[in-house]
């Protein structure tokens, strides 16, 4: 087995390689910038226009200048075709499309579904209904009729109803191999119409439009919801005025209050008219606190005023 010794640059490291798999890998990837050995190429500009035919050197210059790459695109061309690009921005663009096609790529599934020759209606709806779905969703359908004890003499019964739900589903599907005989069962293959890939691409368009559905009716309801929410606050600020107008009001009644004040001047002032009395009937009102203890407690502090009265009525009589 042959093989060769690859120096790697800067330190002694050594790889040893299989000349065959050399000889079997091969390169996907374009060449870019200082990979391109040729001349000269066939330039072609950012935007797509036509540079024509320069020398790779200064087709490397203009894409230095712009901060791009160069890209060869078509190495078969004669002179090779190179774009001033974004080498990243092309990969990953590149990647995307892969990848879209590999999910779109057809993988037909053979669905079975099975009948029974004296089949209820409502059986046969719904059974129909799964064949229809399947077939929307671009797979293939094998039907198959199960024949039981003497059943099997009357093939023609089991060929309608599979002729029955061909003509009921042939909106979605076709007849793609016709009925035939297997024992005990017959058969029979219905493809779809439209194919794995564009059913793909229409259950997306159909899930984005249920989806911008949603979200419209959702922004719907928070428009909704941001029109009502300024109106009680606007209520509110309409009543902050009302509740300060209705407060003065219990701040002006404690003004009333000193009028109570007032009036409690006035027994005191009165106080002193029953003082005189006392001077001519002092044991009278010394026999009445002995009757009248137990049920008058409240009266018992007037007695107390009645001697700081004569004090300054005494002057006035020496007068």
């Amino acid at each position: 087995m042959a093989s060769t010794c690859v120096q790697g640059g800067g330190h002694s490291s050594f790889l040893v390689v299989n000349q065959r798999l050399l000889r079997s890998i091969t390169i996907t990837e374009p060449r870019i910038n200082d990979r391109i050995r040729v001349p000269e190429v066939r330039l072609i500009g950012p935007g797509g226009e036509q540079v024509g035919v320069v020398a790779t050197a200064v087709a490397l210059k203009l894409a230095q200048d712009a901060d791009l790459d160069l890209v060869e695109v078509a190495p078969d061309a004669r002179p090779p075709v190179a774009k001033l690009m974004d080498f990243g921005k092309f990969k990953y663009e590149s990647d995307m499309k892969a990848r879209e096609a590999r999910r779109n790529q057809a993988n037909t599934v053979l669905k079975e579904i099975r009948f029974r020759l004296k089949i209820d209606p409502h059986d046969y709806g719904t059974k129909k209904g799964h064949v229809e779905r399947f077939l929307s969703a671009g797979d293939k359908v094998k039907v198959m009729i199960m024949f039981r004890g003497r059943e099997q003499s009357r093939p023609e019964m089991g060929r309608r109803l599979l002729e029955r739900l061909a003509e009921d589903v042939s909106e979605l599907g076709f007849v793609e191999s016709m009925p035939k005989q297997d024992g005990r069962n017959m058969t029979m293959v219905l493809g779809p119409v439209k194919k794995k890939a564009d059913a793909k691409v229409e259950q997306r368009k159909r899930a984005a439009e249920v989806n911008a559905g949603r979200m419209t009716k959702s922004e719907a309801k928070a428009q909704a919801r941001a029109a009502e929410e300024p109106e009680p606050a606007e209520e509110a600020v309409a009543t902050a005025p009302e509740q300060s107008a209705v407060t003065p009001e219990p701040a002006a009644e404690p003004v009333a209050t000193p009028e109570p004040a007032a009036a409690t001047p006035e027994p005191a002032a009165e106080t002193p008219e029953p003082a005189a009395a006392p001077e001519p009937a002092a044991p009278k009102p010394a026999a009445k606190p002995a009757a009248s203890a137990t049920p008058k407690p409240a009266p018992a502090p007037k007695p107390a005023p009645k001697p700081v009265a004569p004090k300054p009525r005494a002057p006035r009589k020496a007068g």
